[in-house]
């Protein structure tokens, strides 16, 4: 798979993508990741990507011809282009896994008040929100959207049955976890994971993954 990120922070990337699992990957060639310098699309002195809304309102947009240039610049006949927005399609594990399955993914990191609508009905394909709520830029919503993507790609995880009990895989919260001392400060290990009884194991780690995601997210219960 191919990521390129189009944005006018490129530099911020470096260390995410450089790090842990994510940087094995690339390491690996697993997945190539690149940063695109929107500026570089630009074709005054000034390097302007941005300008004033027509009909006033504040803020900047950013400007769409630079977009449209890079865009057609790296697009392939199997790119998928995203633009990042808290007006966006919600992402959710189930849209990872569909992107993981992409050969070419084109991000591109909305900035300022947003981009100008023609941006929106002549040249993205998906527009998606990690949320709620509005960050400074789209260069965080682009990272956690490729680190979920990326680490659902064949051989990235340790093991592919990590991917299988993990929080959404099933619909569920994950069940809780535990690990050596099986006594600590007076908190202990439930019995029935030091039991070796799998089927009973399973059925407990099944019934927790319920009682916590009634808890804390009763919208995944289907009802």
């Amino acid at each position: 798979m191919r990521i390129d990120i189009i944005t006018l922070f490129p530099e911020i990337f470096f260390g995410p993508f450089a790090e842990s699992i994510i940087g094995r990957a690339v390491k690996q060639e697993l997945v190539e990741i690149n940063t695109v310098d929107l500026r570089q699309y630009t074709h005054d002195n000034r390097k302007t990507v941005d300008d004033k809304p027509y009909g006033g309102g504040p803020g900047m947009l950013m400007k769409l011809e630079p977009l449209f240039e890079a865009v057609e610049d790296l697009r392939r006949d199997d790119s998928l282009v995203i633009l990042t927005s808290p007006q966006g399609e919600p992402f959710k594990q189930r849209l990872a896994g569909e992107l993981s399955e992409q050969q070419h993914l084109i991000f591109i990191c909305g900035h300022y008040e947003g981009v100008d609508q023609r941006v929106r009905e002549g040249l993205i394909d998906r527009e998606l929100s990690i949320g709620d709520y509005v960050l400074t830029s789209g260069n965080l919503a682009a990272m956690v959207m490729t680190d979920a993507i990326v680490r659902l790609l064949p051989g990235v995880l340790g093991s592919p049955e990590s991917q299988v009990d993990e929080s959404f895989s099933a619909g569920l919260l994950e069940y809780p976890q535990y690990t050596r001392p099986p006594e600590y400060n007076g908190m202990k290990v439930p019995e029935v994971l030091l039991s070796g009884n799998h089927a009973a194991i399973d059925q407990w780690r099944h019934e927790q993954a319920v009682i916590k995601t009634k808890s804390v997210r009763p919208d995944l219960i289907t009802p």
